[in-house]
């Protein structure tokens, strides 16, 4: 069993409802989920012009390897809808794997830890709220201080139920 951090995100259709069916979806074909954290709300990133996303990082149980988890989260963004044209376009469901235990995977498929996570204040605020303390594996700073250091502009806002 492995431990591996999901981020859910979309911003088209009824946001929240396509995070939780994402989240179901993953519960039944990739693994228990053991934490999620609140939704954000923020402008999209890279292309502007678009409805707002809402995400979420889901902390899973996995028997699942890396590549076979990969492609049961491409499986379930097809069956959600996801349409993969524009390169940051709207989408309706979009899953990318965060960690993956504490494996540096880099193939032609995959890059775990996610290679532009840093980056991203979207990907670090629900992140810090499961897992603050965490160091990246590559990095060795722990996810707030990422956070800390993220020179993203957007605004990211916490959405409480």
């Amino acid at each position: 069993m492995e431990i591996s951090y999901i981020l859910t995100g979309g911003n088209l259709g009824d946001r929240a409802a396509n995070l939780s069916h994402a989240a179901d979806l993953l519960g039944i074909r990739a693994g228990r989920i053991l934490r999620r954290s609140s939704c954000y709300e923020t402008a999209a990133w890279g292309i502007e012009e678009q409805p707002e996303f809402l995400n979420q990082v889901l902390e899973i149980e996995t028997t699942m390897d890396p590549a076979s988890l990969l492609d049961t989260l491409l499986e379930i963004e097809r069956e959600m809808g996801r349409i993969r044209g524009e390169k940051f376009g709207p989408r309706t469901i979009d899953l990318d794997i965060l960690f993956y235990g504490d494996m540096i995977i880099r193939t032609n498929d995959l890059e775990v830890p996610h290679p532009r996570m840093a980056e991203r204040r979207f990907v670090l605020e629900p992140l810090c709220e499961l897992i603050r303390d965490r160091k990246h594996p590559v990095t060795r700073q722990t996810i707030r201080e990422m956070l800390l250091a993220c020179t993203d502009p957007l605004e990211v806002r916490r959405i409480i139920d």
